[in-house]
């Protein structure tokens, strides 16, 4: 006996709980089931509670009391970019603390009321010596204690919003090549061409940001018209979309017509009512001209044959 308990001691010395499970287990059977029972409850309830413990930490660490937004993506130089957020559980007077990165910089800081509703709102003028670069910018608000919540945006200085003035080159068939006058800003123009099907001109861009473009057409090649004459409404297509745009002061040699667009905006249809190679407006009534020539020839000889 003594040799059991020296080898059950010797087998159990790590730790106190075992010593005292060891000291009950030569009890009465009864004594056993009741302390095994104890352990095994205690174990039991020591487990769930680190469980909810671990579980309900987590769900703190995933879940922020505040949001943000902003009223736009992309903003360019001197505009007013909006934010904006929501509290779901308002903690007394506490301000909302709203701080602006630009590649880790600091350009902005505010402390913000947040409102009964849990509603908050803050405007940020983009300009000035802190806002020369271009890029993405990061908005960061925080709310009592671990409470933080980020947003993005894009930013373009206007030093970085290049204006391009230019000709480009357009393919006109037969007759030759004609220039097209355009100036634009936020993207680029990758080709120009002339669409028959369409009595107009298709302009293919590649946008970067939202913009405006300004094209120079030359009545000669391209126009729109009315049956008298004069100056019709061009169809105006960006990917698809009619959209609206202004002419300048009517000139006697071209059209000039603005229009805005939008960021990855591709492809721009100018439809008219003539365009070369196609028949344009002196061609077709050369055209219609011939075709009534040979028709009322052909009725005179068919009236001389029968005449005969």
């Amino acid at each position: 006996m003594q040799y059991l308990q020296n080898q059950d001691l010797a087998l159990f010395q790590d730790t106190k709980i075992t010593q005292l499970f060891h000291f009950f287990i030569f009890d009465s059977k009864g004594d056993i089931q009741i302390c095994t029972k104890k352990f095994v409850s205690t174990r039991i309830v020591y487990s769930l509670a680190v469980l909810l413990i671990i579980s309900t930490g987590t769900a703190f660490a995933q879940e922020s009391l505040i949001s943000v937004q902003t009223d736009d993506k992309i903003y360019d130089e001197g505009d007013t970019i909006v934010i904006s957020g929501h509290v779901t559980t308002i903690v007394g007077s506490t301000p909302a603390t709203l701080q602006l990165f630009s590649e880790g910089n600091l350009i902005d800081i505010a402390q913000i009321t947040i409102a009964q509703d849990g509603s908050y709102s803050h405007t940020v003028i983009a300009e000035g010596p802190l806002w020369q670069t271009q890029g993405n910018y990061t908005i960061r608000v925080s709310y009592g204690e671990g409470n933080i919540a980020e947003s993005e945006f894009a930013y373009s200085p206007k030093t970085a919003t290049i204006e391009k003035t230019t000709n480009f080159e357009v393919d006109a068939g037969d007759h030759g090549t004609f220039d097209v006058k355009y100036t634009i800003k936020g993207a680029t123009i990758k080709d120009m061409e002339v669409n028959s099907d369409i009595f107009g001109l298709t302009v293919l861009i590649e946008s970067a940001d939202e913009g405006i473009i300004t094209l120079e057409l030359p009545r000669e090649f391209i126009g729109a018209e009315k049956q008298d004459g004069k100056d019709d409404t061009f169809i105006i297509l960006i990917d698809g979309i009619e959209v609206d745009y202004t002419e300048k002061a009517i000139h006697s040699e071209s059209r000039i017509i603005t229009m805005n667009f939008e960021q990855g905006d591709s492809k721009i249809e100018i439809i008219g009512t003539y365009v070369v190679p196609e028949f344009g407006t002196i061609t077709l009534m050369i055209l219609i001209a011939g075709i009534t020539s040979i028709v009322i020839l052909t009725r005179n000889r068919f009236q001389i044959s029968a005449s005969v």
